[in-house]
């Protein structure tokens, strides 16, 4: 599932040019694996696709509300993301506004598995 999760991570961030022209490329491949893991970290310790929505909603309002900074700092991605590669607040705010459809494509996988597949 990682694959699919980085994957997913590259395809998002590349489509947006705000992050993608931001990134340097010698740190482009260490962010995607920081925020896949990241993104697979945090869904699967809330276990359940219940409690996994839970977490998803919580993030859209936070977004919702013009939160988002916040939100995404209270998880340590964006922090982390900042201090480790030197990114601006914009490209971080950019990264972290596409969490939630990232986070959303996900859960609904696992809440919802391909037969044959978990």
């Amino acid at each position: 599932m990682f694959e699919e999760i980085l994957k997913e991570v590259k395809e998002k961030l590349g489509a947006n040019a705000a992050i993608a022209g931001n990134i340097p490329d010698e740190h482009a491949d260490a962010i995607h694996q920081e925020i896949a893991t990241h993104i697979q970290n945090s869904t699967q310790e809330t276990g359940t696709p219940q409690a996994q929505a839970g977490i998803l909603s919580e993030l859209e309002n936070s977004i919702g509300s013009g939160n988002i900074l916040t939100s995404a700092v209270a998880g340590g991605l964006i922090g982390s993301l900042g201090r480790r590669f030197g990114l601006s607040s914009a490209v971080t705010g950019a990264i972290a506004a596409s969490l939630p459809g990232l986070i959303k494509k996900y859960t609904q996988k696992t809440a919802d598995p391909e037969p044959g597949k978990v």
